[in-house]
């Protein structure tokens, strides 16, 4: 029989709630024991887009951890005994939102892309991998 750790039996919880204005507010409660926050709310203007917020939102607070959990130091690289730089696999996850006023949802996504500022104002979140994890890094569809 093999000892289950508690900390990785333990729940997210998701509520979400209609409102009078016709949006959603979605209640995320963690019970692991490194969450960051016990409760996040979050609004949105449909259930799933409430729930998106509210994901995206842990799912930053655990990417810092990961991140700073490592403590690498951004500037240096190791190198081997012959001096050789050594090669590590990174799992870089780019984050960024903003609230746009266009004409349209094709008018947004094309100022978000075309404004250049995507990548400089980005969450930028680098953390080292082993390189055999099966990670498959999202990309955008146009689905």
């Amino acid at each position: 029989m093999t000892d289950v750790n508690p900390d990785i039996t333990r729940t997210i919880a998701i509520a979400v709630q209609p409102q009078e204005n016709g949006q959603y507010i979605c209640q995320l409660s963690s019970s692991l024991s490194d969450s960051p926050r016990e409760n996040i709310q979050c609004y949105g203007q449909t259930k799933e887009h409430a729930i998106a917020i509210a994901l995206e939102q842990l799912a930053h607070e655990y990417r810092q951890i990961a991140e700073e959990r490592q403590n690498t130091d951004w500037d240096t690289g190791e190198r081997s005994d012959s001096g050789e730089a050594i090669t590590k696999h990174y799992h870089v996850i780019l984050h960024y939102e903003r609230i746009a006023e266009e004409e349209s949802k094709f008018e947004a996504m094309r100022n978000t892309i075309m404004g250049n500022t995507v990548v400089e104002n980005a969450n930028i979140t680098v953390i080292e991998i082993d390189p055999n994890i099966p990670i498959e890094p999202l990309t955008r569809s146009w689905d």
